[in-house]
């Protein structure tokens, strides 16, 4: 039974006894008056966003048996290389002699006997277009995993694990095409910084159209994804400034972070309660030792999380930021061109002013299918960066077909083509990630996120399953990608798909058969939930009239 808090948004008890904060939808988080870029018109209204945000807590006896099963593997592993000790190595170092060791006694150890016996679930070579269905090259390994060998034969599968979110990474149509000519008329690379001799037409064309797709007065891009939180963040914030992160980030988040100099204080995973806590104190106290206040409060957040599935609470988020004077850095890496009616990312989403974020990030290689990221903002901040930023001064600039493939993909995102090809695109990867979820409930597995996310998490739990489940899928031509300790907390190993929206139904059906056929061959349905029932219509904009339990 839903429980209605004095904001109006629904609750419900979760299975730890506490109530679950449902996306507020009241006014109040939205009382200031708002300008709008142009475009953005309409936009700042609050949405009601009522997808089920799932987080099911890990059985206990589950967890007991995980512990035991990463217990055993380690005791194997120091027991096999005791016995080892005594004889000659296979693969021995030559010319090592005097040298420090490369890596941690217990990070080297667990290389070799956890990773290395399974590494073939990992790092599989494919030769073809990443694209709804992909073929990869078979491998053997005769040395447990230390080398493999290639068959000459192949595979196809079912793509469930690339990032290609709306379907745009294509070897033909309009964006393969205008890559190809960009390529002939300014080449493939530009050979040099951007604040050298690297800055061309193509790029200023790129960084004017991102301004105005996400809303923001200006734009900056770089060539890699990862780079462009790593090395931008220490432009940002340094010594004497304090950084409040989700404990849930993305790993170039954090390094990016660390290189800062800043202090870092982590919340709970979009943990409102948290959150505030952590601001408040920092507000009060101030710095350790000497309770001056902090330069600036960052707050740093992701759109959709890579590995949870879940969407940012972001009017929530926004309203703690101007209740406490902070900054907020969003991540869009997984969002932008996946979330909201018009693909602009959790902003669009939620409808909040563009404005209300100070700093918005995103990638070009998943939606985009293309390769580098950005960072847009006040044209203040813009500067700052194209003066400061190490990757605006010595990376290499984007290469020109990149820059072009990013062009063209966004505008056929906002209808510019002339065509409905953008719109058609984002609906078809909403109802996909919907029906494949519910899909997955229903047969009993624990699937962690939001409803509307694309990534979707099936926990897998034990050690031994990471790779079973891996390999049990490519069986029965269903690519995807297993996760598990330490990219993961130690007990919530998981397999990943990624949905896009070339696939068809038909394709998300054969995907649900296949992990319907290895939950029940590695009993993976661990979910105590009740299931859904009656039949899950394909299409169906199911409105739940409460959030799901923590």
């Amino acid at each position: 039974m839903a429980i209605t808090s004095t904001c109006n948004c629904k609750l419900a008890p979760g299975q730890n006894g506490k109530s679950k904060h449902a996306y507020c939808s009241t006014e109040s988080h939205f009382t200031d008056k708002q300008t709008f870029q142009e475009g953005y018109e309409g936009i700042g209204k609050p949405r009601n966003r009522n997808g089920i945000e799932s987080f099911e807590e890990v059985p206990m006896s589950v967890a007991l048996l995980t512990y035991m099963g990463w217990g055993i593997v380690i005791l194997i592993g120091y027991v096999k290389e005791f016995l080892l000790s005594f004889v000659p190595s296979q693969n021995p170092e030559k010319n090592r002699e005097g040298y420090a060791p490369l890596y941690s006694s217990f990070e080297s150890f667990y290389t070799r006997n956890v990773y290395r016996p399974i590494r073939d679930c990992w790092n599989r070579p494919i030769c073809s277009v990443p694209g709804a269905e992909l073929v990869l090259k078979d491998r053997v390994t005769h040395d447990n995993g230390w080398t493999f060998s290639f068959t000459n034969t192949f595979t196809k599968c079912l793509n469930m694990g690339s990032y290609n979110y709306l379907g745009f990474a294509e070897c033909e149509g309009p964006c393969a095409t205008a890559a190809q000519k960009t390529t002939y008329g300014l080449g493939l690379g530009v050979c040099s910084p951007r604040q050298e001799l690297g800055t061309m037409a193509i790029h200023k064309e790129l960084e004017t159209l991102v301004a105005r797709f996400v809303g923001a007065e200006d734009a900056i891009t770089f060539g890699m994804g990862f780079a462009t939180n790593a090395l931008n963040l220490p432009s940002l914030v340094s010594k004497g400034c304090l950084v409040i992160s989700d404990e849930n980030n993305h790993a170039s988040l954090i390094l990016g972070l660390r290189l800062s100099g800043a202090t870092i204080r982590v919340f709970k995973h979009n943990n409102m309660k948290s959150l505030e806590a952590k601001l408040r104190e920092a507000v009060v106290q101030g710095q350790p030792r000497t309770y001056r206040p902090w330069r600036k409060i960052l707050i740093v957040v992701e759109g959709v999380y890579s590995m949870e599935g879940s969407i940012v609470n972001l009017p929530e988020i926004i309203a703690l930021k101007k209740k406490y004077k902070a900054y907020l850095y969003l991540d869009e890496a997984h969002s932008i061109g996946a979330l909201g009616p018009r693909g602009r990312g959790a902003v669009d989403y939620f409808g909040c002013d563009p404005k209300d974020v100070d700093i918005l990030m995103g990638t070009f290689t998943k939606s985009f299918g293309s390769a580098g990221g950005y960072i847009a903002g006040s044209k203040k901040l813009i500067n700052h960066l194209r003066i400061n930023s190490h990757a605006n001064c010595y990376a290499t600039a984007m290469s020109p077909p990149v820059a072009q493939q990013i062009i063209s993909s966004m505008c056929i995102i906002m209808g510019e083509d002339g065509t409905d090809e953008g719109q058609r695109r984002l609906v078809q990867l909403s109802r996909n990630s919907r029906y494949f979820r519910q899909k997955l409930r229903q047969l009993g597995l624990i699937v962690y996120g939001n409803d509307d996310s694309p990534v979707v998490p099936v926990l897998l739990f034990m050690p031994a399953k990471i790779a079973a489940t891996s390999r049990e899928l490519i069986k029965r031509g269903v690519a995807s990608v297993s996760v598990g300790f330490p990219a993961t907390r130690i007990t919530e190993s998981r397999s990943r798909f990624c949905i896009s929206a070339s696939h068809t139904k038909e394709m998300l059906d054969k995907a649900i058969e296949a992990m319907d056929e290895v939950g029940d061959l590695l009993r993976l349905k661990y979910s105590r939930l009740p299931r859904p029932i009656g039949p899950v219509i394909y299409g169906e904009d199911k409105k739940p009239q409460q959030d799901q339990v923590d």
